[in-house]
């Protein structure tokens, strides 16, 4: 893991991805979805304040009448000037519009949090990586069903893909 990392706001988006009441209520590891939150709204205050853009993206079932109750994002998360994007697979890039979204404002680099690690966040970080983004991933600002689902991410792919490191490494650079 990487101790730090410091990032140019103008140039990088905190990507949230299904932090949403039913998900974030799940039964998860190594921590608790409120804690995933907690750390996310950090984040994205922080992101926020420095002028970057936060990129919340939630699920929704395709082909069913109507969503299950908490399906839409954690009451408070998403703000004015926020990108919402609502997906309809496990990746936050297949069929939507994040990436036109994204490099309208000259993103070039990801950060990524959210649940669940394995699924919803390294869908959207593999994509992201296809396209040709920088990623970094937030481990203390992730989980996912098992502890060892969301280490082989960790440990495994995400170092592959990007570079890993906890919240207090994420700094925006002042411009």
């Amino acid at each position: 893991m990487t101790a730090a990392l410091t990032l140019d706001p103008a140039r990088t988006a905190l990507v949230l991805v299904d932090l949403m009441d039913r998900i974030v209520a799940l039964p998860l590891e190594p921590r608790k979805g409120t804690e995933v939150l907690v750390t996310a709204e950090g984040l994205a205050a922080s992101f926020r304040s420095a002028g970057a853009p936060v990129a919340l993206i939630r699920v929704e079932r395709p082909g069913v009448a109507e969503q299950p109750p908490g399906s839409g994002l954690v009451a408070g998360l998403l703000r004015a000037g926020d990108i919402e994007i609502v997906k309809r697979t496990l990746g936050g890039f297949q069929g939507t519009d994040l990436d036109a979204r994204l490099r309208q404002r000259g993103i070039t680099t990801l950060v990524f949090a959210g649940i669940s690690t394995n699924l919803g966040v390294e869908s959207t970080a593999r994509a992201a990586h296809d396209l040709g983004y920088d990623l970094v991933f937030v481990e203390n600002a992730m989980a996912a069903l098992t502890a060892d689902e969301h280490a082989a991410s960790v440990r495994y792919d995400f170092p592959r893909l990007g570079a890993v490191v906890p919240a207090s490494g994420v700094r925006l650079s002042a411009g």
